[in-house]
């Protein structure tokens, strides 16, 4: 009896859909015309990663793969499949008014981000997270996260402080955050008496302060690399007017590594908000704000156009002309976030060597 060898030729086109959780990965594969073929669940490790890709391949050749989650639950996956050379497509979650026609469960869902690849409707391709951009991005999360710690340690030090018992209180006699938390730093609480308020409160005066001095510390040292990467990484953007690192940082992990993805500028001011909407009718003709996209890279844009209108004389000028024709100063903002937005693009493309 002769055997049948299925060739790249003869062998069906699938595509799959991957509904992406902490522990497990459900898997939906579909032929070229949309008839469902198999779902499975997988473990979301490693041996899990490579058990899911060789059972996709059996069913024919994998055209493409639908996955939701691909910078958090599935960030792991989806480097695994890129780097095994398979075109992976970001599915964005289902809207709530089709979970409540179709309900939800992980092969609904997986199935639903397998149809959207194969009908176009999802193109996006993910953010590559084995760059520079990607450290980046870490670093920057842990610096946000120690001056956020750092302003909240402030404010319950000079709210204790407020409270505490007046010997304490009257000897803290520092202006300022920081002064009141260098006199904090050097109370000395008497350990054998926490049961007196005034030597608790001491304690934990000194405690806090002690926290906000360790992470002006720890910010310091993450601040200092930072510095040096994202110098290194994106010359051209750091050397434009308003743009230091924190706002270079920003825009580097808000655009990715693979800016390209973007396709073009208009899609990166899309991604930051600063793309109008039409929302003509008839004989009326007219824009609005767009209020989505990523809100902290349309804060990093805004910033950049405050700091231009001060020390950037093209800037000065552009808002001299722009307001003679009429337009408010909130407009003009606008004008020069969409450009900003323009200038950001292709210089990321030449820092990243993508132009």
């Amino acid at each position: 009896m002769a055997t049948t060898v299925l060739t790249t030729a003869t062998q069906p086109v699938i595509v799959a859909g991957i509904d992406a959780h902490k522990d497990t990965h459900h898997v939906v594969v579909l032929d070229d015309k949309g008839l469902r073929i198999a779902d499975q669940e997988f473990a979301a490790t490693t041996p899990g990663y490579r058990d899911l890709l060789d059972w996709l391949t059996r069913f024919g050749l994998l055209d493409r793969v639908g996955i939701e989650s691909t910078g958090s639950y599935a960030a792991g996956l989806t480097r695994y499949l890129l780097d095994a050379g398979i075109d992976v497509i970001e599915v964005n979650t289902p809207h709530p008014h089709t979970r409540a026609r179709k309900g939800k469960d992980d092969a609904i869902d997986a199935e639903a981000a397998a149809r959207k690849v194969l009908a176009g409707e999802a193109t996006a391709k993910p953010k590559t997270t084995t760059g520079v951009v990607e450290s980046i991005r870490l670093l920057s999360l842990a610096r946000n996260s120690a001056v956020k710690a750092r302003s909240a340690a402030l404010t319950q030090l000079q709210n204790t402080l407020i409270t505490a018992p007046a010997r304490v209180r009257e000897h803290i006699t520092a202006r300022g955050g920081r002064g009141k938390a260098s006199q904090c730093a050097r109370l000395r609480p008497d350990t054998t008496r926490l049961d007196d308020p005034v030597q608790a409160s001491r304690m934990a005066l000194r405690s806090l302060a002690r926290r906000v001095h360790d992470l002006d510390e720890e910010i310091t040292a993450v601040q200092t690399q930072l510095d040096r990467l994202v110098a290194r990484t994106a010359p051209t953007l750091v050397s434009r007017v308003g743009i230091g690192t924190g706002h270079a940082a920003q825009l580097l992990v808000t655009a990715g590594q693979n800016v390209d993805r973007l396709g073009s500028e208009a899609g990166l001011a899309r991604l930051c908000g600063v793309a109008p909407v039409p929302v003509s009718s008839g004989k009326s003709h007219r824009m609005r704000l767009h209020r989505g996209g990523d809100r902290q890279a349309n804060r990093a844009l805004h910033m950049i156009a405050v700091c231009r209108l001060r020390y950037d004389q093209r800037t000065i000028d552009y808002m001299r002309r722009r307001s003679a024709e009429g337009l408010s100063k909130k407009d003009v903002l606008r004008c020069l976030k969409r450009f900003i937005a323009r200038e950001v693009f292709h210089d990321l493309k030449t820092d990243l060597g993508l132009a």
